[in-house]
């Protein structure tokens, strides 16, 4: 029955009156700051994991989760012994062979510098989000003589489609009497992928791995590269530290894997630091709300004065005064996460949904993929932050109202009676 009458306290002193129209808007902006805080940090978070998931998963989706540069004089022979080394662990999914290069494509209206990767063609399955890309019938195109996959933004770059001619300039190729000469090749577009990275999309072409020999004019045995794929690459690290081991006993020409979080390791090491940074900056909206709750409060109890002396006077201990006074300034902090996590929860899951409408609206495009990286914005949450940032935000709620509570607790009510 005590606590009751505490709450209902509480309650009183939480509704705004007339005379009481300062402390109330401050109050309310303790409480739009927090709810403000909460969903922001959770939107924020969530696009920051949704984007690294996002990045990792297309750029792992295309390449190897390790490499291994090969020499160019290396012997066929050391490459298939090298293969079977690779295979011979555990959580080896499968090695393919490639080829990479830089070379000049060519349209009949644009020029541009592109990445070429040959690859055999029943590898192009094995890299599932280059392969659920295509057309049904890319592949089968694609096997067909001088066929090369392009990229949509590519494309449209060259203004080609499917069916038309590109021309491929590799700066070696060619032996003459003065050297070697570019060698110019004009191949058909099999088909075009769209994998919603932009600088894939924009200057990648794959050709089968045979004709890209051809046309750097390299033997018919040449690898530059063995991609090893594992069964998780979260793994990738450990894994690769075994090949390695493997590789030095059998002192095999010196080669060594390159796992992808050495690979790609200053991109993904300035997300992390971005996404800290990010969350640093965004959690000072919620101190700073959480000093707005100290100062409404402090207000509301020197406001309350006199309340609290007849409270007092009636019987009520000093540690009913600070329960009532930690509830009030609880009730903004609770009322605000609560808010502030269902706001952050629904715009993160519809942030798709969002983005479209408003683009839709301003009819231009929020997130350029040439900028971005990504076409369209992705969220990942994670609850488990979400739970600690509603920890943290409560907290600060609570530490915010003991000030104001042990306050208002040692007023005189003698004192403030006589005077009153």
């Amino acid at each position: 029955m005590k606590y009751l009458f505490e709450i209902w306290i509480a309650y009183r002193y939480l509704r705004s009156r007339r005379e009481e129209g300062f402390i109330s808007i401050v109050s309310l902006f303790s409480f739009l700051g927090i709810t403000l805080g909460v969903a922001t940090i959770i939107i924020v978070m969530s696009v920051m994991n949704g984007f690294r998931e996002e990045m990792l998963h297309r750029i792992l989706g295309l390449n190897g989760h390790a490499s291994i540069n090969l020499y160019s004089d290396i012997n066929p022979k050391d490459i298939s012994n090298l293969t079977s080394l690779i295979l011979s662990i555990d959580e080896v999914k499968y090695s393919l062979p490639t080829i990479q290069s830089t070379v000049m494509a060519s349209s009949e209206s644009f020029s541009t510098g592109v990445r070429l990767k040959g690859l055999k063609i029943e590898d192009i399955s094995k890299r599932k989000i280059l392969n659920e890309s295509l057309t049904q019938k890319g592949l089968q195109e694609l096997a067909k003589k001088n066929r090369v996959l392009l990229g949509d933004k590519l494309s449209k770059k060259l203004r080609i489609n499917v069916g038309d001619s590109v021309t491929l300039i590799a700066p070696t190729g060619i032996d003459t009497p003065f050297g070697s000469a570019p060698n110019v090749r004009s191949y058909v577009v099999a088909d075009i992928f769209n994998i919603g990275m932009y600088e894939y999309d924009s200057s990648v072409i794959f050709m089968k791995l045979d004709e890209t020999r051809e046309l750097l004019g390299v033997n018919k045995n040449f690898i530059g590269m063995l991609e090893v794929f594992y069964e998780n690459p979260d793994n990738a690290e450990k894994n690769t530290s075994l090949l390695n081991n493997i590789i030095n006993e059998e002192s095999l020409l010196n080669l060594s894997a390159v796992p992808w979080t050495k690979k790609f390791e200053q991109f993904f090491s300035a997300l992390k630091v971005e996404r800290n940074v990010m969350f640093i900056i965004l959690t000072l909206i919620i101190l700073v709300a959480a000093f707005n709750v100290i100062s409404s409060m402090i207000m509301l109890v020197k406001d309350k004065e006199s309340g609290i002396s007849i409270l007092r006077t009636m019987g009520i201990s000093r540690f009913s005064i600070m329960r009532i006074f930690i509830m009030v300034g609880s009730f903004i902090g609770i009322l605000g996460t609560i808010l502030g996590c269902v706001l952050g929860l629904v715009f993160s899951k519809n942030i798709e949904k969002i983005q479209r409408t408003v683009e839709y609206l301003i009819g231009e495009e929020l997130f350029a993929a040439e900028i971005y990286f990504l076409s369209n914005l992705p969220s990942k949450i994670d609850y488990n932050e979400v739970c600690w940032l509603v920890i943290f935000s409560l907290l600060l709620s609570f530490l915010a109202t003991i000030y104001p509570a042990l306050r208002a607790s040692s007023i005189d009510p003698a004192k403030v009676l006589r005077h009153g």
